[in-house]
């Protein structure tokens, strides 16, 4: 079935999403995007403040912005919405995955089974989240990075780019892993934690 989506976020992420809907026959309408220095190869037909026109139970709306909060906040705002929920043809996604409303799959990406995923989430390029997996609402799991099984990541964490979980693993929320990093035992006290193994910088 055909959908309807308009995008709030007209940046590289907006784009990518746009690219993914297509791919999968939806029509994407245009963006909501509150900047002047929008690209003009997109169709901007409002700003955030119009999407609650959008929220008229045939238009699916999505929320293009890589800030968890930001992302949190929009669509709390809008208790009417209809979210999509953009998956790209290309990841590999066992039939026992549980993928929350307004979360984007990247190209690549690999979900195993009975892995839970929450709203609002990005799973980027090439990322691997093993079995049994529970990724909070909010949660980015960057461009190649790999979690092992059994793993949990709380609301709002960021996983860095390239950075691996070892299975077993418990990461509490508004966390960042920073790019490369190797997490091997259980991190629960917000901050930022980079290196091999990860360790909470200042």
């Amino acid at each position: 079935m055909n959908k309807k989506v308009v995008i709030i976020g007209a940046g590289g992420h907006g784009r990518v999403v746009a690219d993914i809907a297509e791919a999968c026959g939806d029509t994407v309408l245009g963006f909501l995007d509150d900047s002047n220095t929008i690209n003009n190869k997109v169709k901007v037909i409002g700003t955030s403040a119009d999407a609650e026109k959008y929220c008229d139970g045939e238009t699916e709306l999505f929320v293009a912005i890589g800030n968890s909060k930001v992302r949190e906040k929009i669509m709390n705002s809008l208790p009417d919405a209809k979210w999509y929920t953009a998956v790209h043809p290309s990841a590999v996604i066992s039939p026992s995955v549980s993928i929350g409303e307004g979360t984007c799959v990247m190209p690549n990406a690999v979900i195993n089974n009975s892995a839970v995923i929450g709203k609002g989430c990005i799973i980027n390029t090439c990322a691997s989240v093993d079995h049994d997996d529970i990724i909070g609402d909010y949660v980015h799991i960057s461009c190649g990075a790999r979690l092992a099984g059994t793993v949990t990541v709380g609301k709002g964490t960021w996983v860095g780019i390239g950075s691996t979980v070892s299975n077993n693993i418990n990461i509490g929320p508004n966390i960042m892993i920073g790019a490369g990093a190797v997490v091997v035992k259980d991190i629960t006290e917000e901050g930022t934690y980079v290196g091999v193994p990860a360790r909470k910088i200042k």
